[in-house]
This record gives structure tokens, sequence and C-alpha cells, in this order.
């Protein structure tokens, strides 16, 4: 993802409470981001010596947030993570539906990483709503990475560019990343979590647990905060 305009006048200002605590929620949606991306090496690290969940540990402390850390570790070597992750999320499975004529069915990856998948709403719609909102703060798809906007990894990329936008003091970007958790991140989040419980996830389980958790909590943080600010009921 591409982002333009993070720069401004609010860079000068002293970071408050508030400021730093939605940095923190920005470095845990950037986490998240780059947990759900292909394991590299470095990553198959940190889940083996249990830095990725100290890390994740770091960010909710220094948020005001109350969210409960699941195991984000591995036992695994990186070529068992690599083709777990390949086999979850990118492979698709074929069967034959009819031996007799070889009648062959494929279908995709048991847990897609893209949002239209868990939802009502048509391809066109989900994609269509994320774009507006991408190009509204000036964001956009890398043109080498040529993917679908409602992929996991921009969302939860743009979730974390609000959140550091929302540092610098901008309104507009914490209702906006209220508005991507509660019509996109927040059924997602809990799909994907959904599928990998009825599925051997390993450490995936766990990450996409810590996605559900985070998403809820900031909405629902968000939803507080802002109707407090503008003096109105924070039941939500």
């Amino acid at each position: 993802m591409t982002a333009t305009n993070v720069s401004g006048p609010a860079d000068v200002r002293e970071p408050t409470d508030a400021d730093r605590d939605a940095a923190a929620r920005a470095a845990l949606y950037s986490l998240l981001a780059r947990a759900f991306d292909h394991p590299d090496e470095e990553l198959h690290a940190a889940a083996v010596d249990g830095s990725l969940e100290t890390e994740a540990a770091e960010y909710v402390d220094r948020s005001a947030l109350a969210v409960s850390i699941p195991a984000l570790t591995t036992t695994e070597n990186y070529e068992s993570m690599a083709a777990r992750y390949n086999g979850l999320f990118t492979i698709g499975h074929a069967e034959y539906t009819d031996r007799t004529d070889g009648s062959l069915e494929t279908e995709g990856p048991p847990v897609p990483l893209y949002e239209f998948r868990y939802r009502d709403a048509s391809w066109d719609d989900v994609n269509g709503d994320l774009a507006r909102a991408y190009d509204y703060f000036g964001v956009s798809v890398d043109a080498e990475r040529r993917d679908h906007h409602d992929n996991i990894l921009l969302e939860l990329e743009f979730a974390a560019y609000l959140g550091r936008r929302e540092a610098l003091g901008e309104t507009d970007a914490a209702r906006a990343r209220r508005d991507l958790l509660d019509r996109h991140l927040e059924p997602f989040t809990k799909g994907v979590f959904d599928r990998l419980e009825d599925l051997d996830g390993g450490v995936y389980t766990g990450l996409a647990q810590l996605a559900w958790n985070v998403v809820t909590a900031d909405r629902d943080a968000l939803y507080a905060a802002l109707d407090e600010a503008d003096g109105g009921d924070a039941s939500g």
C-alpha cells in the first residue's frame, strides 16, 4: 500500500497520552499485517523464540486496550510453517465429485484472506467501499502488488495508517478507523478466526484470535470516545 500526505502541521504537536495510545494501536495493526503475510525467516524466528508474542504484548501495554494475548509461538521449522501458511491461505483444494466420470471440482483455500468471502455483500460492494476509503485518505494499492482492496494485509495496513494519522491529531482518521473496523475488519477477522479454530492452524489460530480481539476492543473504544467527544451516548 502506497501512502501520501502522512505528515503535516500536526507533526510538531507535543504528543498526548491519547496520541501515544493511537500510535500503539497502529503498531499492533502493523504487526498483524506482517504476521499474515507469507512468513519469512525473521517472522518464523520471532514465533519460535517468543519475541512475536512479546512484541504484541508490549504494544497492548502501551495502549489503553484491554486485550488478552493468545499463544503466538511455534515449534515448527521454517519450511513447515511456510507450508502451513500455504495450505491454509493460498492453496486451493480439488476433489472428484463423481469418480465414475472423472469430473473435478476445485475450490479456494480453506481460509481465504479476502473479506468478501466472509460476507453476504458482493465483491464489488466490499472492494468499492474500501477503494473509496483508501482514495479519500490518499493511499492506494502498490502497482507491483496488484491485489484486491479486501486483502487482509491491506485492510490491516490501512488500520495502522489511520492510527498513525490519529496519533498526529486527526479526528477524521479515528472516525474512519472506527468505520473500517465496524464495517469490514470485525466480521472479517471473526470469520478467519472461526475457520482456523476448526482447523489445525498452529500459530495462525492465535494470530487470528489476537486480530479479532484487537479489532473488537479498538472498535468499542472508538465508539465510546467519539460518542463522548460528540456529546452523545457512549453506550454505542
